[in-house]
């Protein structure tokens, strides 16, 4: 019976000595990895109970092309399916067109900006070709975790220096701190893409599917923490006269102390103490309350005015900021527990 990908087949072992069990390959599959008789086969016995069986010389994820024809596309749209080709794992894209024009050119150049890896090696008059020159197993997804996170804590840190009286410029540049904030997520979700895929990026990044799933779940979080981080800060800038009078109400005061409970947070990535965790969770469901309580006493207010207003936006900003990090430490706990259960598979 022939074989092929995503194609089975029931096959029954057969004893060959004392303690020795056999199994017949397909002869489809053995042929396509250009295997003899005595080629080396590595074989691995996976979490799940199966085992899985690859060929030792087998290093090279396939590469991976798409044509994106703009006569085939929506108008404006060439933005969103040159990210669907990247978030999907595209190795090469090519962009086949009439004539260039400038607003297509704008488009490949802010999609190279929004991405990791990618760069034009060809132009001609009808076709442009991308290629990304970035290994997925060359980044480690903890290591853009950090990033982002350092990118989310720094600009957190800038605006507490705004309020206690330092230069407004220290956030001039929150645009392009979101913006690396947003390539990191769609640089892990391309990883995890590529590591449903492909368990040669799965090894060279060291995850599970089951782990590589948690942490784009924790890349989500930190790139929501910083869309709400990035308004807190577009709020103030149009609204530099509220500053002094801000400085001293609960929602700038309890910046300090979400700050603690993440970073806090971000060490049990690794540590994965749950006494840590939810001391963190706790205090970050806390600062909720506190928060929505100044919230409603602001409703309640017989004067309501401006700063009141200005008050309640921030106020819900860092409520968020709270609520995406005590998400943030589920995941954390959802990761130690999957551990556990592999350890137990393991005995």
């Amino acid at each position: 019976m022939a074989l092929g990908p995503g194609e089975h087949d029931v096959r029954k072992l057969q004893a060959t000595g004392g303690s020795t069990f056999t199994l017949s390959l397909p002869k489809p599959w053995v042929l396509h990895n250009q295997l003899e008789p005595r080629s080396s086969l590595k074989v691995d016995w996976r979490p799940s109970g199966a085992l899985r069986i690859t060929p030792l010389e087998q290093y090279q994820r396939v590469e991976r092309h798409v044509r994106i024809n703009l006569n085939d596309i929506p108008e404006n749209s060439l933005h969103d399916h040159l990210m669907g080709a990247y978030i999907s794992g595209a190795d090469v894209i090519f962009v086949h067109h009439s004539e260039r024009d400038s607003v297509q050119t704008q488009t490949i150049r802010r999609f190279l900006r929004s991405t990791r890896g990618f760069e034009i090696v060809e132009e001609n008059p009808t076709t442009t070709e991308l290629r990304c020159l970035l290994n997925p197993g060359d980044m480690p997804l903890h290591a853009s975790l950090k990033r982002m996170y350092l990118l989310v804590s720094s600009l957190v840190r800038d605006l507490q220096e705004v309020f206690s009286g330092g230069d407004i410029d220290f956030l001039s540049d929150h645009e392009e701190r979101e913006s690396e904030v947003d390539g990191l997520l769609y640089l892990v979700e391309r990883q995890i893409r590529i590591v449903f895929e492909s368990y040669q990026a799965a090894s060279r990044l060291n995850v599970s599917r089951g782990q590589a799933l948690e942490y784009a779940n924790l890349a989500r979080c930190l790139e929501r923490m910083m869309d709400h981080v990035n308004n807190l800060t577009l709020f103030i800038i149009d609204h530099t006269e509220h500053i002094p009078q801000l400085n001293s109400t609960p929602p700038i005061q309890n910046l300090s102390l979400w700050q603690e409970s993440l970073k806090e947070l971000m060490i049990n990535i690794r540590t994965q103490d749950s006494h840590r965790i939810e001391a963190a969770r706790h205090q970050l469901k806390v600062l909720q309350t506190e928060l929505k309580a100044y919230e409603g006493a602001i409703f309640d207010a017989k004067k309501k005015n401006r700063q009141l207003a200005a008050s309640l936006s921030i106020s819900e900003s860092v409520r968020r900021l709270c609520a995406y990090s005590r998400d943030f430490g589920e995941v954390l706990l959802n990761m130690k527990l999957s551990f556990l259960m592999q350890e137990v598979r393991d005995k």
